[in-house]
C-alpha cells in the first residue's frame, strides 16, 4: 500500500453531505464503493485542476505524485487495520429523500465552462485518479460517448485515441497450472503425507477397512506406517458443525495450543477467552482476559511454548502478557515495545505512539517476542530484561505478519508486509538491520504468513487472491532483490481489498516469482485473512488451508487441487436470531443486513480430525462465531449432545435461545 493517507489499513470514507442524484445501482452500492458521479464541489475542484493543467501541461505531466485535494481526504483512523464504518440504518432516510428530489437530474452531464484541451482530459484519465465514469461525465452523455467510442468507423481523434487505450485481452493461460507439477513432486517426496500404493488405489480402501487392517496387524511395519498416514489424511472435517460458540462481536483469531489441550479466541471486544479442549468434543471455558487500552480491535495473540503465558495486542505499542493458569487471577502485565519505552498519548488519552502492532509471536525458547508494526518495522523484545533488542524498519509498508521458521530455534524470522514481500531475517545478524533474503511473487500486500516449523517451508496469503508456498532454499538474495527491484511489478494502484472486489483481469504473474506452489480459489478481501499448514499428527502434514471472505474454509492438497471446502456460512446461517442492535450496524461492504460470514482464521486440532473456524458472522457481519467442524462420514448424527448446538462464550446455553 502506498504512503498516501487513503491507502492506510483504515477503510476509505465516501464523500459526505452529497445531494447529487443517485441511480438505483448507486443506491445499492452505498456500503461498497465511492460513487463515481462527481459531486458539485468535486466538479468545481476538477474544473480548477483541469484549468491549471491546461496552463502548464508539462509540469503536471512530470509530477507522478499529483493528486486532486478532494481525492486525498484523510480518514479518521490513520493506522487501523480492518476498520469498518458502522452506519446507522436510520441515517439513510434523508439521503433517500434527496435522491427522490433529484431524480430528474440522474443523466445530466457536467456543463463545461470554457474549453479544456482534450489532451489535458486524457492526461487526467491516464493518471488513474479519476474513474472512467467521471471522465465520461466531463465529456457529456456517457452512453452516447461510449457508443461513439465503439464505432469503428468514427474517424474523430477522441474515438481513435480512446480505442487505442482500451485494455488488450490477456493470456487466459497466465494463471498457475492446476495440478501443480512442483506440488505433485512434493506429495511424492514424503514430506507432505503418504501416497497410496498401486494395490491400495485399485482397492479404494475406505476408512473402516484401514482401521480393520490396523487392528489386525496383518501387514509389515512399513505398510502399517503408510496405512496410519493414509488413515489420518482421509479424516477431513465436514461442513456440518458440532458446536457453534456465539460472540457479540466479530472474532479475529482462534488457535489451538501445540498439544491440543487449550484453545483461545481473540475478539473485537478486547477480550481473549481461554478454553479447556483436552476433550475436543466437550469444551470448558475457564478464563477470560481483557486488553485495557485497545484501539478498534485486538489484532493478534500468541501462546508461549510451555502454554503458561498468552501475549496479545491491539493497534498500540503495548503487548499484554497474561497467565493461562485458571487459578492465577492476577492482572496481566504490560510490555511497551516502543523504542523509548514511553507510550505516547493517542486519541482519547489512550496509548498511541508511532507503532500499532498487527502481529506478535513468542520465540521458540519463550524468552523473546517479535512483533510486526504499522510503520513497516520489526521489533525484537527481550521479556526478561524488558527492553527492545532490535527495531528494524525492514519494509516499506505495514508488517501484517511475523513468525519464526523453527519452533525449536529463535534464530530465523519471517515477516510479511503490505509491500508484497516476505523477508527472511537472521536473529544473529540483525544488528546491521538488513534482511538475509526475500520471497517475491505476490502482486498485492500479504495478509498472513505461517511456517511449517521445519525451518524450510513457509506459507503466505496475499491480497492478490492467492496463497503461496515457499522453500527457504529458493530465497532471493539481498543483492538480487536490490538489483531487480521486484516491487515495481506489484500492486494495482486503484485496488483496495477492504472495500472492493479483485478484478482477475488486472492480475499478471510476477516475472521474478520464486514460490514453489500457488493456491487459488478463496477470497482474501475486507480483512487480513489467515492461512496455515495442517498438523503432522492429525493430517500427516498433507494439506494447507485458509479462511475466506465468502464464508468458507478452503483445504488444498499440495498440488493446488482442492481437497475439501467447509462451508461455515451454510453451517451457521440463521443459528442466531436477529436483534435490534445488529440490524443497525452495517459494515460498508455488506449487502444490506442479510446473514453473511467472513472466515478470518481457522485452526486444525493437532491430534484429532477437528477444525475450528473463527469468523465475523451473523446479520450484517455484526457478530462473531467459533464453529467446530469434525470428520463425519454419515449425515445422521448419533452422538450426544446432538450436532450444531449453540453456546455463548462461556459454553452455556444462550439467553436468546432459552427464550424460544
Amino acid at each position: 500500500m502506498s504512503g498516501h493517507p487513503q491507502d492506510t489499513n483504515a477503510p476509505a470514507r465516501a464523500p459526505q453531505g452529497s445531494s447529487a442524484a443517485a441511480s438505483d445501482s448507486e443506491t445499492s452500492s452505498e456500503y461498497h464503493d465511492v460513487d463515481d458521479r462527481l459531486l458539485p464541489h468535486e466538479q468545481a475542484d476538477m474544473m480548477a485542476v483541469l484549468a491549471g493543467s491546461a496552463e502548464d501541461e508539462d509540469e503536471d505531466e512530470d509530477d507522478e505524485d499529483y493528486d486532486p485535494a478532494w481525492l486525498n481526504a484523510p480518514v479518521s483512523h490513520e493506522h487501523d487495520d480492518d476498520i469498518i464504518d458502522f452506519v446507522d440504518a436510520e441515517e439513510g432516510d434523508e439521503d433517500e429523500e434527496d435522491e427522490e428530489e433529484d431524480e430528474d437530474d440522474d443523466d445530466d452531464g457536467i456543463e463545461l465552462q470554457g474549453t479544456i484541451p482534450l489532451l489535458t482530459i486524457l492526461q487526467a484519465a491516464r493518471s488513474g485518479h479519476w474513474s472512467r465514469n467521471q471522465i465520461l461525465s466531463l465529456l457529456g452523455d456517457p452512453e452516447q460517448l461510449a457508443a461513439d467510442i465503439d464505432d469503428e468507423d468514427d474517424p474523430s481523434p477522441l474515438s481513435q485515441i480512446l480505442r487505442r487505450g482500451r485494455r488488450q485481452p490477456k493470456d487466459p493461460n497466465r494463471f498457475p497450472k492446476v495440478p501443480s507439477i512442483e506440488g505433485e513432486k512434493l506429495m511424492r517426496s514424503g514430506v507432505f503425507g503418504s501416497n497410496e500404493s498401486a494395490f491400495d488405489r485399485r482397492m479404494r480402501k475406505q476408512v473402516s477397512r484401514r482401521i480393520l487392517d490396523r487392528e489386525l496387524g496383518t501387514v509389515d511395519y512399513d505398510a502399517r506406517r503408510r496405512n496410519h498416514g493414509l488413515l489420518a489424511q482421509s479424516l477431513l472435517p465436514t461442513t456440518q458443525a458440532e458446536n457453534i460458540i456465539h460472540y457479540d462481536d466479530p472474532v479475529y483469531s482462534g488457535q489451538f495450543s501445540d498439544d491440543g489441550n487449550f484453545f483461545y479466541s481473540v475478539c473485537q471486544d478486547f477480550q481473549v477467552r481461554m478454553y479447556d479442549t483436552s476433550n475436543p468434543y466437550n469444551w470448558k471455558h475457564y478464563k477470560s482476559v481483557h486488553y485495557p487500552w485497545g484501539q478498534w480491535t485486538l489484532t493478534d495473540a500468541s501462546l508461549s511454548p510451555d502454554n503458561k503465558w498468552l501475549a496479545y495486542t491491539s493497534i498500540s505499542p503495548l503487548v499484554c502478557i497474561a497467565p493461562t493458569d485458571p487459578l492465577d487471577t492476577g492482572d496481566p502485565y504490560n510490555l511497551d515495545l516502543s523504542e523509548d519505552h514511553q507510550a505516547r498519548r493517542g486519541h482519547w488519552g489512550r496509548p498511541g505512539g508511532f507503532t500499532g502492532i498487527f502481529s506478535v509471536r513468542f520465540s521458540g525458547d519463550g524468552r523473546e517476542l517479535v512483533a510486526g508494526t504499522n510503520g513497516g518495522s520489526l521489533v525484537v523484545y527481550d521479556i526478561e530484561s524488558r527492553r527492545v533488542l532490535h527495531h528494524i524498519e525492514g519494509h516499506s509498508d505495514d508488517v501484517n505478519a511475523v513468525c519464526f521458521a523453527d519452533k525449536s530455534s529463535p534464530h530465523i524470522i519471517y515477516s510479511g508486509s503490505d509491500d508484497s514481500t516476505v523477508k527472511v531475517w537472521d536473529r544473529r545478524s540483525m544488528g546491521d538491520k538488513r534482511e538475509v533474503g526475500a520471497f517475491v511473487g505476490h502482486v498485492e500486500g500479504i495478509t498472513y504468513i505461517d511456517s511449517k516449523g521445519d525451518g524450510r517451508y513457509i506459507l503466505s496469503n496475499g491480497k492478490d487472491q492467492s496463497m503461496k508456498l515457499w522453500d527457504v532454499r529458493m530465497v532471493m538474495s539481498r543483492r538480487q532483490f536490490r538489483d531487480l527491484d521486484p516491487q515495481r511489478h506489484t500492486r494495482y494502484r486503484s485496488y483496495d481489498y477492504r472495500m472492493g472486489r479483485y478484478d482477475e483481469e488486472d492480475w499478471d504473474p510476477h516475472p521474478h516469482d520464486n514460490s514453489v506452489v500457488t493456491f487459488r480459489g478463496h477470497k482474501v478481501l475486507n480483512t487480513l485473512i489467515r492461512c496455515h499448514f495442517s498438523p503432522p499428527n492429525a493430517t500427516n502434514s498433507r494439506y494447507v488451508y485458509s479462511g475466506s471472505r465468502d464464508g468458507k474454509v478452503y483445504v488444498w492438497n499440495m498440488d493446488a487441487t482442492l481437497a475439501r471446502v467447509i462451508d461455515v456460512q451454510k453451517a451457521t446461517k440463521d443459528s442466531r436470531e436477529r436483534d435490534g442492535d445488529s440490524s443497525r450496524r452495517y459494515y460498508r461492504f455488506d449487502d444490506g443486513g442479510s446473514w453473511s460470514t467472513c472466515v478470518r482464521d481457522a485452526s486444525w486440532h493437532p491430534n484429532a480430525p477437528f477444525l475450528v473456524a473463527s469468523a465475523w458472522n451473523g446479520y450484517s457481519l455484526a457478530r462473531g462465531t467459533c464453529s467446530l467442524h469434525s470428520f463425519n462420514e454419515g449425515l445422521n448424527d448419533e452422538g450426544d449432545p446432538p450436532m450444531s448446538c449453540n453456546y455463548d462464550p462461556k459454553m452455556r446455553k444462550p439467553e436468546w435461545e432459552e427464550a424460544y
